[in-house]
């Protein structure tokens, strides 16, 4: 009775330190990393400096051209009444035809909407891509972290096998068996443990830091679940999504080239103003003699040359319907693609719930009756290997629907182009479920 109750009370204590370490462990770095890559990415920069270049052009394009000043001298000097014409000087303006200039500012701003657009289509991706190498790896430390517990399992089932070899009462096929499960597991834990370097690469890279920065990843993966209609998602994709965005942006910008082009069918008007450096005369003193004549003047061009402007307006209308057929053709990919990770989500919370509620418990209980069986010379070492190899690849199936289901919801958010609601949920994936070594190997004695 003693024992029982110090029994008891260690695994009450054990039982409270796992879940003030799960607890631990639950600390969300993902944020910080979505806000480093926002900061730090090399192609997102790029992408918004692009951008904030094209809206600088809006000015540009907008401003009147600078007037222009003439200068001229007359190499032999025009006798005139009032006397010798020596120099003239003037200034002119030119000016566009009313709403030219505000159609160019127009096409200046839609080109640089299309470069936003753009530019938040690179950071939707990004971002998808942090949150999928964030719970790849997050993945792997799991299954690292349940590896490591099965070679430790499997390397005390070991030791007990070679003892009870010794003393008469095991096979040596028993103890081989036993080795090649311990073996196998050691070589998938150096390749799950290898395989962490290109992963971590990969993450700073998209957070724009060196190859080999060390990256805080959390062991447990949490459960989540959409709190959004499919309907909801749909609609979001059509208003939001980024890549539509730039055909609306592009359709915009078309109608404003349109614009600018019809414009130029009306001349430009230039406006001057001139006056002549005179001499006094020579002889005399004629009325007005030495006075400079000034010349206002006003000009236009004559838009005659018409193939150019109506080549310039039927561009326009090509961009534009491209640019519909564009928006239309790549929505239809969208919403398909939207479809295909639903399923993909809906299918892993079929998959979650099945591991919950049945297939794990079942395999866990599994593990014990096998075991207790094993004892008891009813089966051999092999139908308990199998049993324990199914409950672990069982386990580490669901750590991977787990992942899974959170990468999926990073492309929901970047179809859709937003974060989504979600509801994180209770995943027995970080304690009650952990592969039961302290009563394996009390049992297995």
């Amino acid at each position: 009775m003693k024992f029982k109750t110090v029994f008891f009370a260690v695994a009450l204590l054990l039982s409270a330190v796992s879940v003030l370490h799960a607890k631990e462990r639950l600390e969300n770095f993902l944020p910080t990393y979505l806000e480093l890559a926002a900061e730090n990415n090399g192609e997102l920069y790029a992408a918004f400096a692009r951008w904030k270049a094209a809206i600088q052009k809006a000015p540009q394009v907008s401003s009147l051209p600078d007037p222009q000043l003439n200068f001229g001298v007359y190499i032999v000097p025009v006798e005139t009444r009032v006397g010798p014409q020596r120099l003239s000087y003037g200034l002119s303006q030119k000016i566009p035809w009313p709403g030219k200039l505000s159609a160019k500012e127009e096409v200046a701003l839609r080109e640089s909407d299309i470069l936003r657009a753009k530019a938040d289509s690179i950071k939707a991706r990004i971002f998808k891509e942090v949150k999928v190498a964030y719970y790849e790896l997050a993945y792997l430390n799991r299954a690292i972290e349940l590896t490591s517990e099965r070679i430790e399992l499997l390397d005390y089932l070991e030791s007990v096998i070679r003892a009870r070899y010794s003393a008469g009462n095991a096979l040596y096929a028993d103890v081989l068996r036993s080795q090649v499960e311990l073996d196998t597991s050691r070589n998938r834990k150096r390749s799950l443990e290898d395989l962490r370097s290109p992963l971590t690469a990969r993450l700073n890279a998209l957070m724009g830091r060196k190859y080999d920065e060390p990256v805080r990843i959390d062991n447990v993966i949490a459960g989540f679940e959409l709190k959004v209609s499919d309907d909801q998602l749909r609609t979001w994709l059509e208003s939001q999504n980024p890549e539509l965005l730039n055909y609306e942006q592009q359709v915009a910008s078309a109608s404003a080239q349109i614009k600018v082009a019809e414009k130029n069918y009306y001349p430009d008007v230039t406006l001057g103003i001139t006056s002549i450096y005179t001499d006094d005369a020579r002889t005399g003193d004629p009325s007005q003699n030495g006075r400079d004549p000034v010349i206002a003047s006003v000009g236009i061009n004559l838009p005659i040359w018409l193939d150019s402007r109506n080549a310039a307006v039927e561009e326009g209308k090509e961009k534009r319907v491209a640019a519909l057929k564009g928006k239309k053709g790549r929505k239809d990919i969208l919403m398909a693609d939207l479809e295909f990770v639903l399923f993909q989500y809906r299918d892993e919370l079929r998959q979650k719930a099945l591991y919950q509620d049945s297939l794990l418990p079942k395999a866990e209980q599994s593990v014990k009756v096998t075991m207790q069986a094993y004892q008891s010379g009813q089966v051999d070492l092999q139908e308990f290997i199998s049993a324990e190899t199914t409950y672990f690849d069982l386990y580490l199936a669901y750590a991977r629907v787990l992942a899974n289901q959170a990468q999926r919801i990073a492309q929901l958010e970047q179809l859709v182009g937003t974060e989504l609601p979600v509801a994180q949920v209770h995943t027995p994936v970080s304690s009650e479920f952990s592969l039961p070594e302290e009563e394996l190997k009390t049992q297995v004695n």
